[in-house]
């Protein structure tokens, strides 16, 4: 396993710190606040430690303000209901002892039923394409010189983007996305894990999708960006350590809202998870 994935596991671990009360670290990607996905996978986490022989099938959540990376987040899991199939827990996470992200989380009994998916689309293999941090490296030399670092830095998950676009000169494309994701390096046989490490991902390369028709991008000038929301349901089991597809789409943006939805796929065509997402893609005046 690579440093780096360490790195995240560790970061998923979380420290208990009372009764279903939890804390765990923030890390620096870059960005001006804490990942959002960070955020995600750990309320994830903290409200799986209070759940047994249950796995996630659905988490709902809501952004409610940017997190500071310099500070470790408080995790507090209420318990809602333990049914007969079914159990439902609230997180609260906290900074400073304000909440910057509350949600919901359902866990089900294995359980056998009707099955059908959507086909998987058609995606190039991964190995033909460039990664994230291959890209970086290509174009650091145009970057600002604080930006080149989190262009070129080591990632434990590895995205492979399926027809880029140019981050410096964007053209209008229609609102879908494709890329290939997965952890660096083998990963333990923990199903709770392979939930929290996707639920961190799907926070990558998601929002952008609702800005592809406008011809924006994150470096786009005058752009304030951010996820309001996230959902994810898990369909069916996989692994994050084998490559995993992530088709996105976007069918409106309105009122400074850009609506994102996504489906993984593992390299067998399964669909194993679903994600849908609101942002604010607001342009502010010159």
């Amino acid at each position: 396993m690579l440093e780096v994935t360490k790195k995240l596991l560790d970061l998923l671990d979380l420290a208990p710190i009372g009764d279903d009360h939890f804390q765990g670290d923030s890390e620096d990607l870059g960005f001006p606040n804490v990942f959002g996905g960070q955020v995600l996978g750990q309320a994830l986490m903290a409200a799986s430690r209070t759940v047994e022989d249950r796995l996630c099938h659905s988490l709902h959540a809501y952004f409610l303000r940017p997190g500071n990376h310099s500070m470790p987040i408080d995790y507090e899991v209420q318990r809602v209901r333990d049914g007969g199939s079914f159990s439902v827990r609230r997180v609260i996470a906290r900074q400073d002892g304000k909440e910057i992200l509350t949600g919901s989380m359902s866990f089900q009994v294995d359980e056998q039923g009707f099955d059908h998916q959507l086909d998987m689309p058609e995606a190039p293999e991964p190995e033909t394409l460039k990664s994230e941090q291959e890209m970086g490296r290509l174009l650091a030399p145009k970057l600002p010189e604080h930006m080149r670092e989190t262009a070129t830095r080591d990632r434990p998950i590895e995205i492979r983007p399926v027809n880029p676009v140019d981050p410096f000169n964007p053209e209008p494309r229609p609102p879908y996305k494709q890329s290939w994701f997965r952890a660096q390096g083998p990963l333990p046989d923990d199903p709770v894990l392979h939930r929290c490490l996707l639920t961190y991902a799907s926070d990558f390369q998601l929002l952008g999708t609702s800005l592809r028709p406008h011809g924006k991008t994150f470096m786009s000038r005058n752009m304030q960006v951010a996820s309001l929301d996230h959902a994810i349901w898990f369909h069916r089991d996989f692994r994050m350590d084998d490559w995993l597809l992530y088709d996105k789409d976007s069918p409106s943006a309105s009122a400074g809202r850009g609506l994102n939805r996504g489906n993984f796929y593992n390299r067998s065509g399964v669909l194993v998870a679903s994600t849908a997402q609101e942002a604010l893609i607001r342009q502010r005046k010159c």
